[in-house]
């Protein structure tokens, strides 16, 4: 390790101890080293999604309410048609730091940081926020942050049934017809890494629905990167694009062989 005297002048603090400098080729070798640390972590964190499409569901039997700009709604109505529903417990209320021009300041970036829910609606999920504050508060609140992901208000004991009346949490359900049922629950540090499109695929019960994840027999599954699109041009049921599946297998298999 190295001591940066530039560091240490900033504010009185001890100087930063940084790691040395080295050659191109020291740390392309360092880099390959730490890469196979990351390659076992990635695959270690793929087998835990697969167990986690495994768990058992439970039942959700009460008929809860919320508020949503367009009037009452179900937890049913909240899959808006989709199988699975992914619903993040926001802190946005009066007592709350920061109300009422703001959310919790850790629930907004969790907000700042949720992908375009198309990829999400590809995949036959939903995603949608849940606070105590009245429906006028949150269209101003997503107005002002520009926020656009679907924001209900809870109404009955939703968030403690589902251990998020105290803190913020993530919890995952399934749908089966008129059958709602839970599968997965996440919170604390846990909601550090959602945001992304893959990450939260990977809590849900069908996960990616891509032919190389470890899934149980019977479910959707399609080839990977076929599905992809821009945002804005999804269209439910239609085929994969012929020019991008030809991309995309030239690209896979070009990457397939380098790494061999």
């Amino acid at each position: 390790m190295t001591t940066s005297a530039e560091n240490g002048r900033k504010g009185g603090q001890p100087a930063m101890h940084t790691p040395p400098v080295v050659s191109p080729q020291a740390w392309k070798a360092a880099r390959e080293q730490l890469l196979v640390k990351e390659k076992a972590q990635t695959r270690a964190r793929d087998a835990l999604a697969a167990e986690r499409r495994r768990m058992p569901w439970m039942p959700v039997e009460t008929a809860y309410a919320f508020e949503g700009p367009a009037g009452r709604v179900s937890l049913l109505d909240l899959f808006d048609g989709r199988r699975q529903l992914i619903v993040y417990r926001a802190f946005f209320e009066p007592g709350v730091f920061g109300w009422p021009d703001h959310a919790c300041r850790g629930c907004s970036m969790v907000a700042d940081q949720v992908a375009h829910l198309a990829h999400l609606n590809a995949r036959d999920t939903t995603l949608v926020f849940v606070s105590r504050a009245p429906q006028p508060d949150i269209a101003r609140l997503k107005a002002r942050m520009g926020w656009e992901m679907p924001w209900f208000t809870l109404t009955d004991s939703f968030d403690a049934d589902f251990d998020v009346d105290e803190w913020h949490g993530t919890n995952v359900f399934y749908r089966d017809g008129d059958r709602v049922f839970r599968s997965y629950f996440l919170n604390n540090r846990g909601d550090e890494q959602m945001g992304g499109t893959w990450n939260y695929l990977d809590i849900t019960p069908l996960g990616r629905q891509e032919t190389w994840e470890d899934a149980p027999e019977g479910y959707p599954q399609t080839p990977a990167y076929k599905w992809w699109n821009w945002h804005d041009s999804y269209a439910a049921g239609a085929a994969p694009d012929k020019e991008w599946v030809e991309v995309s297998d030239a690209g896979e298999a070009a990457f397939r062989n380098q790494h061999r």
